[in-house]
């Protein structure tokens, strides 16, 4: 009788794990996302803090000449931010109203979120995943956790 009981709730375990990963996965095998949102709705200062801070960290992942950025933004100031870190470290940025197409183009989506002070930022490519929580200032903003990194293979 235990062990059955341990391996129902074994089971109940992994699936409550696995399931919510189970949205993440599309036929091409990986969760990409089609939107953008700055749910934080950041101050000018903030954003362009954060949006340098990720976009060199991306840079380390991603490099400028790669490829065509595609930004799937939101027009907050977090996106406006991006957009401009974005070509201010060499990366061609595609316009919204261009329709990307071919090999070189490389869709980026974000997420923007905040509870009790903190910030949360995800951006997201198909090969790399950077999240990294912040901190509200004065100033705007500041790390206070790692670059968490995520790569993913084709």
């Amino acid at each position: 009788m235990l062990h059955t009981r341990r391996s129902i709730l074994n089971a109940i375990g992994i699936s409550a794990l696995v399931t919510p990963m189970a949205g993440c996965m599309t036929q091409s095998g990986w969760f990409n996302p089609t939107t953008s949102v700055d749910a934080a709705n950041l101050s000018p200062s903030a954003a362009s803090i954060v949006a340098g801070d990720m976009v060199a960290k991306l840079s380390e992942h991603v490099g400028a000449g790669t490829g065509t950025i595609f930004l799937k933004a939101d027009n907050s100031q977090f996106g406006l931010a991006l957009e401009s870190s974005l070509r201010g470290w060499g990366y061609a940025v595609a316009e919204a109203d261009q329709q990307p197409s071919g090999d070189t183009i490389i869709p980026l989506a974000y997420t923007v979120d905040s509870d009790a002070g903190q910030i949360f930022v995800r951006l997201t490519t198909p090969t790399v995943e950077l999240a990294r929580t912040y901190k509200a200032t004065a100033a705007g903003a500041s790390p206070t956790s790692p670059v968490s990194v995520l790569t993913r293979t084709a």
